[in-house]
């Protein structure tokens, strides 16, 4: 997602409106242990402030499909992230982040990057439900519940 920046670069404009839709390797969203990442848009600007750095504003909105933590059915999570960085023209900081030709700068690392910082732990489907709650060697522990292993429980008789 490149940016023209020639206009801040030469003080014609203020600040450069963005507002796109995105779209991301299918690879690098299966590497996020994502199913899918759908209707991704980017709004904001970004302006060059006095010292002749950019500050990147931006707002993004989407919708990730992950793997239900009980189920593995697909869950729908929205996301909204407001992005606000400042990068310096000089920095190495900048080179390392930002690919930069003359005069663009590809903001989809700064994207991608605050995308991969949102994703949930896990997420349960509103629909899921725990059928079998035990098999052969194993139950399923609530966090209400409180089991003691008979194994440690000797130790206690060691204490007193």
């Amino acid at each position: 997602m490149n940016i023209d920046i020639t206009k801040l670069k030469n003080s014609l404009t203020t600040s450069i409106d963005i507002d796109e839709n995105i779209n991301f390797d299918i690879e690098d969203i299966k590497n996020a242990e994502m199913l899918d990442l759908k209707d991704v848009n980017v709004t904001g600007k970004i302006i060059k402030n006095s010292l002749d750095d950019y500050n990147v504003k931006l707002t993004v909105k989407g919708k990730m499909i992950l793997p239900c933590a009980i189920t593995l059915k697909p869950v729908d999570y929205p996301f909204e992230i407001n992005i606000d960085e400042i990068l310096s023209e000089d920095a190495d900081e900048m080179s390392k982040k930002i690919k930069k030709c003359e005069n663009t700068i590809d903001i989809l690392p700064i994207v991608w990057e605050n995308i991969l910082m949102e994703i949930p732990m896990r997420v349960v489907s509103p629909d899921a439900t725990l059928e079998k709650m035990e098999g052969e060697g194993w139950k399923l522990v609530t966090e209400d519940e409180k089991i003691e292993n008979p194994e440690l429980a000797k130790l206690k008789d060691l204490l007193k």
